[in-house]
């Protein structure tokens, strides 16, 4: 790892906290190959808890509090690493090198054309056939006077790694303040100019994991605009305003209240917000349950936001404690740039060169309304 990636550069990264939180680890199987893979439980001074596992960084639950107290595992997953293996539609997994879809899974980049794995129909999706979801991480637990402890993630993707040029070399760093926010910071550096586009692909029901769908969960994303996409959900280049569609959550919303306005096989949304610009770390969206008050506020550096609601769960996504997850069972906010970047003039540019470093952060606070 490059000196950026160091132990005291980690260090530096940690927020505001207090000495009742802790990181404890416990195993959680092993690889075909043999890989040890463990789980992580992050545990804040208000009983709020994450669990995260190395094998892709999953987070594999956040336990939050309701208005009364009552706390719930509000994202969707598996208990146990098997099923993790087995194959699903990316719980809460790190995604990359490149998330979100290229376009016919080729790009070009200083004058050489790349071709990746079409894993997604025609285009190329989350990094391919084995994206940083499929591996095991270097974790390591960083313990700071000065905040919450840190769980740090390590891997080098090589050159040629799914297609992709250049040795990049990631962390990825998670904390949990007693604010009640889950912090990750995303660095990277490469030897060779690459394209490279994380984020963390946590599916959200603010009622709990499992119980019902997210249609009268209300949402407001601070966008005015976002990129159309053609039939395959790559975007046709375009940037069109959100006023007098479907998509507009500029003010909040519930989820389910034009959902099925939407021309889409299967309906909902998956589509990317363009962001309003502003401050580094902006506010990106803001979720309510009603019921339960379980609110979530997200934000990030990023300049883009994947809006998905969960269209192709079908029942047959079985989870944790054997939950099902059926079609808008869950939410996810994929913070990221723009999907096809590479091979979009006009968006946000997604390149890392060599000397430079990559850095993201998103932070997703949990509350309840008052």
């Amino acid at each position: 790892m490059r000196a950026f990636l160091s132990a005291f550069s980690l260090l530096l990264l940690a927020g505001v906290g207090h000495a009742e939180n802790t990181i404890t680890k416990v195993p959680f199987g092993k690889l075909p190959d043999g890989t040890e893979v463990d789980l992580y439980t992050l545990t804040n001074a208000n009983g709020m808890k994450v669990k995260i596992t190395n094998y892709g960084g999953i987070i594999t639950e956040i336990h939050v509090p309701d208005r009364d107290g009552k706390f719930a595992d509000v994202v969707l997953g598996h208990d146990n690493l098997k099923s993790y293996l087995d194959g699903h539609p990316y719980f809460g997994a790190i995604t990359g090198r490149v998330a979100n879809r290229i376009a016919k899974g080729k790009f070009t980049l200083d004058g050489k054309e790349y071709t990746l794995a079409t894993n997604n129909g025609p285009n190329a999706l989350h990094g391919g056939k084995q994206g940083f979801d499929k591996h095991a991480w270097k974790p390591t637990i960083i313990n700071s006077k000065d905040g919450p402890p840190l769980l740090s993630m390590m891997r080098t993707s090589a050159d040629g790694e799914e297609g992709y040029p250049g040795n990049l070399d990631t962390a990825v760093i998670y904390s949990l303040t007693d604010k009640n926010e889950l912090i990750i910071k995303y660095t990277a550096s490469t030897d060779k100019a690459t394209p490279i586009n994380l984020t963390n692909h946590s599916y959200f029901n603010l009622k709990g994991h499992g119980q019902g769908d997210i249609l009268d969960h209300e949402i407001e994303i601070v966008a005015d605009e976002y990129t159309p996409t053609d039939a395959t959900l790559i975007p046709t280049g375009k940037i069109d305003p959100v006023k007098g569609t479907p998509f507009d959550f500029s003010a909040r919303t519930p989820i389910g209240k034009n959902i099925k306005q939407i021309k889409a096989e299967p309906v909902g949304y998956d589509l990317n917000y363009v962001l309003r610009k502003g401050v580094d770390l902006k506010q990106a969206a803001s979720v309510l349950e009603p019921f339960s008050g379980r609110t979530m506020t997200v934000f990030t550096t990023e300049p883009g936001v994947q809006f998905y609601t969960g269209n192709f769960l079908s029942g047959k996504d079985k989870g944790k404690g054997g939950a099902v997850y059926n079609q808008y069972g869950a939410f996810c906010l994929e913070t990221q740039h723009f999907p096809d970047s590479i091979n979009q003039k006009n968006f946000p540019s997604t390149v890392l060169k060599p000397g430079e470093a990559y850095n993201s952060t998103t932070v997703y606070r949990f509350g309840v309304a008052k």
